[in-house]
């Protein structure tokens, strides 16, 4: 029968009549055979099933042996015995190897077809060793998932005892070594069920065994914990997160966060490539193993192991969003590892730049799956945003991406982050330098955050683009002198000319820092500014004097010849200079001069002061000014309180919170006007019949305020300038002295501007002191501010008469209790107007934050040479005359308006940057505009206006006029070899890096370098198709294994 079978397979007969042949030669079965026939026939069938060159053969060596071993079972247990099977697997059949998946396929119905025969028993025991060996041998998926099918039908064939440990141990290894070299979905699914099968046999065994569970699972880490870079565990280990209980989640982790033995750089490969299991389609539970895993390195404290992996996977974590399949656990690792990393913006910042496209895609599909995942990311993304304000350069585009979902309350998203954080926001990692690469696109450099220090790197980046001051400074030759000029030139230069992307100024810090100010916690930078223009005044009038006196050129002299020259420098503070080869650097470019008067409304005499300004303190109007803004009628004058200089030295307390009052403004601490003064500052000089100034001429509109939401007018820094210069009338608490009358009496006081400096800085006064509640507030309003700004500058000594005409319907009896009346005289004739003197806006330093004591700093800026000859049309001579009512004063254009839309239109084609500690990216003059609008905690807080000259430079007969005006000045040799110096180190430091790379490789963990520390003080820390919904298999063919 056999011959006749063989013959029939091999023939050339018609499929059909070959099927009604195979069916006689299988119904023959049940008749008598002798062993040898018996044995013949399952040799054939064994022929065909194992080498069959078709299907059709295969198919007729199944049918035809299962039929023999049924009838004729003993012959069969007899031919399929130990010593067969054991051929089978070690040796192959024939041509066909060992290792192929048909012998297994043979043995498994081999297996079942003797179930019931005594030898069976014999088997089972030879291949509780075969499977053992099979399995340490690491066969393919394909080979290891037979082989699973075989085991998870015959339990009988697992090892036993210590060998069952062993056998799992090696099969976790087996699947570690699984490879799909596909990118086919067809290959993939197949690849997924072959592994899903092998875990699944691990799983019963856990469960029939629990004993094989602990040692398995430490196996899992030993594989994924490997620091051995030619090895890299596959991904197919995540298919066994799924089967461990979720109770055991606590007892290990704990052990192996608290394990002496498991070495920091294999708990960070562990961990990522915990992370990288994400990618596993149909895993269960591996955000949660990860998540548990990532809390418990936070309850040890283990923050590098934390920040490593952060930095290494978060982009990888982010793209997982794309896939449907692994989307929920992806978003949910994600979100723990943003929210845990609070004190560096750098891991947010990395997936920032991908977040626009990603939600772009979604909102696209408009699938429900999809909008609710938007809603969770969303929710995420805002949490961020505010935790790291004060980037709009990153943050704009994504929120005009996300701006019509849902923004969580302002609780909810302190609530979500007090709970996510792992780490204390220490400065521990200030010092730390950034992952560097060079200088961005810009070609400018930031300067890294040391703790805190982002006051000072914004004001010395706004300084450092005040171009004409800074050629001022880098052309001094200061060489063998050590004074701050020296270290800010040296600040400068490295700033100009340097390499590196960010650079850390350590030196400058440290001798520039206030003594009051303490190291790492946050400052004011308005005071930081004023002491330091301070500090550089006092120092260049002190070497004047030594040099006038051939002393050494360094300040290293004896005790007598210092106080010397403190005396005469002193001595020359008192006196006015009278030329500018007499002024200091510091006077040159941000000097003024301001002239009080006061007249007593008593006996008309008046007395004066003038002071010495390099920065003016602008006050908030009240709301109730801004609404009522008159300048005819003195009824209706604001009530206004003066916003001078001398903000701590004006008495009384302010009774209304809400306004900045001059008196309580928590960052005036400091201020040198006292010093400067052209006369004495304790007493005005009075003088009977001497006439008061027309206040009117101080009085500037501005015709074009912008208007908020409902008609509630914005602020522009015009107003407040208007509001600074108003007339202010003293009564009350605040009445004047008068030495005519020899008695207090209520007086008007006016200043103006007699002297303009080359750089206006003004300071918006926007923290105010509660009384009430002994706590500094933070003015949030938004403030426009004007591209032009005319500054009105009356140099006249000689004033008008005095109008005998003043309002009489003023009830001085009746002032408002909140603050002094700013009142102007009715009916009088300007006998000399102020001279508008135009002013570009140079930068702009920002205040992120609710508070003077936290918060984060950055800055616009943008370069402005004297000789932008597109703005001389500013340059005109103007005087405002008085209209006869405020709209026909707000319905004209006038020149500067004209003049800053004209400016406002070519903006778009200038550069302006945006200085960020170590971030210098580029922006536009619209996003400053912008800024408080669409971030409200973000307000301007220092601004920088260059005058706009009528000649070239300073003046006609200054050093930067001609020579410097396409460029900075050459550098000093010292200044130059400095930076060459470093700028060879800095390549030495790129090429060790790369060489250490490449020795480490993967398994090297990565050091911590924050990029652009920012602050940590709360609120705003200072220190970018697919997902298709579906299911099942229909994506994935792309994900990546």
């Amino acid at each position: 029968m056999d011959k006749i079978l063989e013959g029939l397979v091999s023939s050339s007969h018609p499929l059909p009549l070959k099927r009604v042949i195979v069916r006689k030669v299988v119904e023959s079965a049940e008749h008598w055979l002798d062993e040898a026939q018996c044995e013949a026939m399952f040799d054939l069938t064994t022929r065909l099933i194992l080498e069959g060159q078709d299907p059709f053969q295969r198919q007729v060596g199944h049918q035809v042996l299962e039929a023999y071993a049924r009838y004729h079972r003993p012959e069969f247990e007899s031919f399929f015995n130990k010593t067969f099977v054991l051929g089978l697997l070690q040796q192959g059949y024939h041509s066909l190897d060992r290792k192929d998946v048909a012998i297994l396929d043979y043995i498994h119905n081999g297996l079942k077809l003797i179930m019931s025969c005594p030898s069976v028993l014999d088997l089972f025991s030879l291949l509780q060793v075969e499977v053992l060996r099979m399995v340490c041998e690491r066969p393919e998926p394909q080979l290891c998932a037979r082989l699973s099918d075989l085991l998870t039908d015959f339990v009988q064939c697992i090892p036993k005892g210590k060998l069952s440990i062993t056998f799992c141990q090696q099969l976790v290894r087996t699947i570690g070594h699984f490879q799909c070299v596909s990118t086919q979905e067809k290959e993939l699914r197949e690849y997924v069920s072959q592994v899903t099968k092998v875990s699944n046999l691990l799983q019963n065994i856990w469960k029939a065994e629990p004993s094989t569970l602990l040692p398995s699972l430490q196996e899992v880490f030993a594989s994924i914990s490997s620091t051995d870079a030619s090895f890299e565990p596959s991904v197919a280990l995540a298919s066994l997160v799924q089967h461990i209980p979720l109770q055991m989640i606590t007892v290990l982790i704990r052990s192996l966060t608290t394990d002496p033995n498991v070495k920091d750089a294999s708990m960070t490969q562990a961990l990522c490539r915990m992370i990288d299991w994400l990618s596993w389609p149909l895993a269960q539970h591996v955000d949660t193993w990860v998540i548990a895993l990532l809390k418990g390195l936070a309850a040890v404290q283990k923050f590098t192991i934390l920040i490593d992996v952060t930095l290494l996977k978060i982009e990888l974590v982010f793209n997982r969003l794309w896939f449907p399949l692994v989307r929920p656990g992806a978003l949910t690792v994600l979100s723990h590892m943003l929210l845990s990393f609070q004190h560096s913006p750098e891991a947010f910042h990395l997936i920032v730049p991908h977040v626009v496209n990603l939600v772009h895609s979604f909102k696209s599909d408009g699938l429900p799956s999809s909008t609710t995942f938007l809603v969770q990311l969303t929710e995420l993304i805002h949490c961020m945003m505010y935790h790291y304000s004060g980037f709009p350069d990153l943050y704009e585009p994504i929120l005009e991406a996300i701006k019509d979902f849902p923004k969580p309350s302002e609780e909810k998203i302190k609530l979500i982050l007090s709970q996510s954080a792992w780490t204390s926001q220490s400065n521990s990692l200030a010092s730390c330098l950034s992952r560097l690469s060079g200088k961005s696109e810009t070609g400018k450099t930031g300067l890294i955050n040391l703790g805190n220090t982002c006051y000072m790197n914004s004001v010395i980046q706004a300084l450092f683009m005040a171009t004409d001051f800074r050629r001022q400074v880098l052309s001094l030759n200061l060489n063998g002198c050590n004074s701050l000029m020296k270290k800010l030139q040296h600040l400068f230069a490295f700033l100009a000319h340097t390499q590196r992307e960010a650079y850390a100024p350590r030196i400058f810090f440290e001798a520039s820092r206030p003594p009051w100010f303490t190291p790492r916690s946050q400052q004011d930078c308005s005071e930081y500014l004023r002491f330091l223009l301070d500090r550089l005044h006092e120092e260049e009038k002190i070497l004047k004097v030594q040099s006038s006196h051939k002393l050494s050129e360094s300040l290293g002299c004896s005790e007598t010849s210092l106080q010397e020259v403190a005396n005469k420098a002193a001595v020359l503070t008192e006196t006015p200079c009278t030329s500018d080869s007499e002024k200091t650097l510091i006077e040159k470019m941000f000097g003024g001069k301001l002239q009080t008067h006061i007249c007593c409304l008593n006996c008309r005499s008046t007395s004066q002061k003038v002071e010495a300004f390099t920065d003016l303190s602008l006050a908030f109007c009240p709301s109730s000014s801004m609404e009522n803004l008159s300048f005819q009628e003195p009824a209706s004058s604001p009530s206004t309180q003066d916003g001078g200089l001398m903000q701590a030295s004006v008495p009384g307390p302010s009774k209304e919170p809400g306004v900045c009052n001059p008196s309580t403004a928590a960052f005036a601490c400091y201020s040198a006007v006292n010093e400067r003064m052209v006369d004495s500052p304790d007493e005005f000089r009075c003088s009977e019949d001497t006439s008061v100034p027309n206040d009117s001429s101080k009085m500037l509109v501005n015709k074009d305020v912008p208007q908020k939401a409902g008609g509630e007018t914005t602020s522009s820094v015009t107003d407040l300038l208007n509001y600074f210069l108003a007339p202010e009338i003293l009564t009350g608490d605040n009445q004047y002295y008068c030495e005519n009358c020899a008695s207090l009496q209520n007086a008007e006081k006016t200043m103006q501007i007699t002297e303009e400096p080359e750089y206006l800085i003004l300071t918006l006064l926007r923290f105010s002191y509660d009384q009430k509640y002994h706590v500094r507030r933070k003015i949030l309003d938004n403030v426009s501010l004007p591209l032009v700004l005319e500054l009105p500058v009356k140099r006249t000594t000689s004033f008008s008469s005095l109008s005998e005409s003043w309002s009489l319907d003023v009830d001085f009896t009746d002032i408002s209790e909140n603050l002094a009346k700013k009142l102007k005289p009715s009916g009088t004739e300007e006998a000399c107007s102020p001279k508008l003197v135009p002013y570009l806006l140079s930068s702009v330093v920002v205040h992120s934050g609710v508070s003077s004591e936290s918060g984060h700093y950055y800055s616009y800026a943008r370069n402005i040479t004297g000789t932008e000859s597109s703005y001389q049309m500013c340059h005109q001579p103007k005087t405002l005359t008085l209209a006869s009512s405020q709209s026909h004063l707000l319905g004209r254009d006038s020149p500067s308006a004209v003049v800053e839309q004209d400016l406002e239109n070519k903006e778009m084609s200038k550069e302006w940057f945006l200085f960020n500690d170590s971030r210098v990216t580029f922006t536009s003059f619209q996003s400053v505009q912008k800024i408080t609008s669409r971030f409200p905690k973000d307000t301007a807080y220092v601004l920088l206006y260059k005058k706009q000259n009528s000649t070239n430079g300073l003046n006609g007969n200054n050093s930067t006029t001609g020579l410097w005006v396409n460029g900075d000045p050459p550098l000093q040799k010292e200044l130059m070899d400095a930076i060459t110096k470093d700028n060879k180190l800095y390549l030495q430091e790129q090429e060790l890096n790369a060489r250490a790379r490449a020795l480490q490789a993967a398994s090297a963990s990565c050091s911590f370098r924050p990029n652009g520390f920012d602050d940590n003080d709360p609120p705003g820390s200072c220190g970018p198709t697919g997902g298709g919904g579906g299911g099942g298999f229909n994506t994935v063919g792309r994900l990546v294994f």
